[in-house]
């Protein structure tokens, strides 16, 4: 058996949405020490909807392919709607990943609710 699924590979091989994006309205940013893997994440949010979402990865391929399908997920959907979004949800969409490496998933799952904890915390700011 593989240890890493076809999405999984794709995803890393091609990852989706890779970047920066400058005047980012929600930016978010965790780490695992454990690993050493880091995700960046940059949300640009219309009328409480995502229309665009970046991120910038240095980790393994699940880490990469994670933050990849978490961005897939989240844009154009509702900022309510990619609150929760769970690791589950990205390792499912991913057709799983190996135990040991969930927790890539769930740094994708962190990075997304920190940005828009970020965007939050800048909204009220302007009230």
């Amino acid at each position: 058996m593989a240890l890493y699924s076809e999405k999984v590979m794709d995803h890393f091989r091609n990852p989706r949405n890779l970047g920066v994006i400058e005047d980012a309205d929600g930016i978010g940013e965790v780490g695992n020490a454990k690993c050493g893997d880091i995700m960046k994440m940059y949300l640009k949010i219309k009328g409480g909807v995502i229309e665009d979402v970046k991120f910038e990865t240095f980790g393994c391929a699940s880490a990469i392919a994670s933050s990849s399908m978490a961005t897939e997920l989240i844009k154009g959907q509702p900022v309510s709607e990619a609150m929760q979004l769970t690791n589950k949800a990205v390792a499912e969409a991913l057709d799983g990943l190996p135990d040991y490496k969930l927790h890539c998933s769930v740094l994708a799952e962190e990075a997304i609710k920190s940005a828009i904890e970020d965007y939050e915390s800048k909204k009220k700011q302007n009230i």
